[in-house]
């Protein structure tokens, strides 16, 4: 008989066995029955139970009873207490038993008059019967404590009956499992950290409280990965527990902590604490903290930072996606051969883990099966997929733009805009320089391509921004940098680094608008804010040099930024305004083709000391004008729309003039 089956036919008998000695002792000497008879009929009955607990395998009675460190005593009330849940038979018994036929149920008193060796103190909180919630006693009121019904918890009841399986209110709690921990596959340095994990943890196995795994990263599917693997080499299975599920008060922490110990000690688990979108280090006031200050067996923590205030040991691992030359080799397994230069052009640009590679080339390819060569169309789509795949987090964070400009329609001075086609150029071959020609080996930061756009308004940064979003097929996210910085100490650093953590795939184009709320003249540190926002200067620059995408600042006002600043910057592009030249051009592009214009001068327009941003306003008022009045665009009009962009800008001696 197979070992399992074989164990539930044992524990059946055994159980059996059980509540047949738990009748007759409740039930007592039958009518006209003598009291040795009886006696004589518990020792046989308790003769046979006694011989089913001697050999192996243990029951499920016997087995609770020696995790959990019960006496005689405590064994046998909660065999009463789970009776009347396995035998109909035994609340009419506790009713006789206890003189009263209300009582269907156990209590106390009717174990203390029943069994052998009774104790007092095992209803106490702090005894094995309470402190692991094998019972339950009936809520508080006019009954005293020995008068309360007492019942099995139903986990345990289960239990009894062979039934293992984890707590429903614990597995109501955990996230479940995702499809892509099965398919993913460790990196070099993922194994290593496995490793590293196993041996920490049997290095103290017999050192009382095992360390914290601490597990920080990009890689979310990769921390998972790493836990479960090294769980598995412990003879574990971990459980995942969202650290927004913890409850926040302290009644509730305690009792989901001791719900957990009890399941760890029923069931081969382990925990692993999902705190990665969590804000700060865990400290001993917070529910995160609390809780782990509580929990006992193996923990792996996947946060940002490492847990504070705690007597308890930590291991930190760092667990990153896995590097350019590995995602070039998973892209050209999941492409094929037809796939050229792809895999490094996606791997250059975008930062996925091997699961994301295989299911994006899944969805996008006929099955996902390799090819011998890829139309430009499914390349296209290819390229697309990852930008979807990279963008979900960062749309809830910040602004993402349609951009629609190309260089056609950007108007600068030539060595500008050869400027803003090297950026363009160091985007699209990042990957080459970097990895193939052995930069990234010997640069430590500055990975990041960063750039400072400066102009007044309506120079044309946010559009420059336009056409390299264009240009390089990239998602181009707004940020607002007056809306990021905070007034509150601290507040601005953990709002950028929830945008750069989002961003990290490297899909996308950060461009950071209202640069000067952030970037001032830096000057003499006087108090703690003032100390303060150099820190957040000094954060986001280094964020911007280590961001695997292009980084865009925009200011009005490059002559107020620090020197030092500018110099971490890789770009610097200034957006002068418009000459004539420069003006006369924007207004032969400034109507589509579609739209009627007649006797429009360029040439005198071109006078008019505006802004690319002005003139494209005054354009499309000009065009509602043309619209409502039924009639093509003339001078006239755009003259009219002129003076009213000109009063907008508070000059209204050139509105005049006009």
């Amino acid at each position: 008989m197979h070992d399992a089956a074989r164990w539930q036919e044992y524990n059946g008998r055994h159980l059996e066995a059980a509540l047949a000695w738990l009748r007759l002792r409740l039930a007592g000497p039958a009518e006209g029955q003598a009291a040795d008879a009886w006696d004589g009929e518990v020792a046989e009955a308790a003769a046979a139970l006694a011989g089913l607990e001697a050999g192996e395998p243990l029951a499920a009675l016997v087995l609770l009873g020696r995790i959990f460190g019960l006496s005689r005593f405590e064994r046998e009330t909660l065999l009463l207490c789970a009776a009347t849940e396995l035998d109909p038979r035994i609340g009419a018994l506790c009713a006789r038993a206890q003189g009263n036929p209300d009582r269907l149920y156990p209590t106390f008193a009717l174990a203390l008059s029943l069994f052998e060796d009774p104790a007092w103190d095992v209803l106490s909180p702090a005894r094995p019967l309470r402190r692991w919630r094998l019972i339950e006693v009936g809520p508080p009121g006019p009954p005293p404590l020995t008068a309360s019904p007492l019942r099995a918890d139903e986990r345990i009841v289960h239990f009894l009956k062979g039934l293992n399986q984890l707590d429903e209110r614990l597995a109501a709690l955990l996230a479940p499992p995702g499809d892509e921990e099965g398919q993913a596959e460790l990196t070099q340095s993922q194994q290593g950290a496995v490793a590293a994990v196993v041996r920490r943890l049997e290095e103290r196995a017999d050192a009382g409280r095992p360390p914290l795994i601490h597990l920080r990263g990009p890689d979310v599917v990769g921390k998972r990965l790493v836990a479960r693997r090294a769980a598995a080499a412990l003879g574990l299975q971990p459980c995942r527990l969202p650290a927004e599920a913890l409850p926040a008060d302290a009644e509730g922490l305690e009792a989901l902590a001791r719900l957990w110990r009890r399941e760890a000690t029923l069931l081969p688990i382990c925990i692993y604490l999902d705190a990665a979108e969590a804000e700060g280090p865990a400290g001993p006031a917070t529910p995160l903290g609390r809780f782990l200050d509580r929990v006992e067996g193996i923990v792996f923590l996947d946060a940002a930072d490492a847990p504070s205030g705690f007597g308890r040991a930590t291991l930190t691992l760092d667990v990153d996606r896995p590097e350019p030359r590995e995602q070039r080799a998973a892209w050209s397994a999941a492409l094929g051969p037809g796939a050229a230069d792809l895999p490094e052009r996606l791997a250059g640009q975008f930062d996925l883990d091997t699961t994301a590679v295989r299911q994006i080339a899944l969805a996008t390819l006929d099955g996902g099966a390799a090819q011998d060569t890829l139309a430009p169309e499914v390349r296209g789509r290819l390229w697309d997929a990852c930008r979807a795949w990279t963008r979900t987090r960062l749309d809830a964070l910040a602004q993402r733009l349609d951009p629609r400009a190309t260089w056609d329609d950007l108007v600068l001075p030539d060595v500008e805009r050869i400027t803003l086609q090297q950026v363009a150029d160091q985007v699209r071959r990042r990957g080459t320089v970097y990895d193939a020609w052995g930069f990234r080996r010997r640069m430590a930061r500055g990975l990041g391509i960063s750039v400072l756009f400066a102009g007044e308004s309506g120079t044309g940064k946010t559009m420059a921004a336009e056409v390299l979003a264009h240009d390089l097929r990239l998602d181009l996210y707004r940020i607002d940098l007056s809306a990021v910085v905070s007034k509150y100490i601290g507040e601005t650093e953990k709002n950028l680094r929830r945008l750069f953590d989002a961003a990290e795939h490297g899909g996308a184009i950060l461009f950071f608008d209202e640069a000067d709320a952030l970037f001032g003249k830096r000057s003499e540190v006087k108090d703690s804010h003032d100390r303060y926002a150099n820190i957040e200067i000094s954060y986001l620059l280094q964020r911007m040099e280590s961001y695997r995408g292009l980084a865009i600042l925009a200011t009005n006002m490059k002559g107020a930024l620090d020197p030092a600043f500018l110099r971490r910057l890789r770009f610097v592009i200034n957006f002068p305004f418009p000459g004539v030249a420069e003006r006369g051009a924007m207004w032969q592009r400034a109507f589509p083709s579609e739209t009627p214009t007649a006797g429009l001068d360029p040439d005198r327009l071109a006078r008019l000391a505006l802004t690319g941003g002005s003139i494209q306003n005054i354009a499309l008022n000009a065009s509602f004008l043309a619209a409502g009045a039924g009639s093509p665009v003339t001078m006239r009009l755009v003259l009219e729309a002129a003076r009213a962009e000109f009063r907008k800008l508070e000059r209204p001696d050139e509105a005049d003039f006009l």
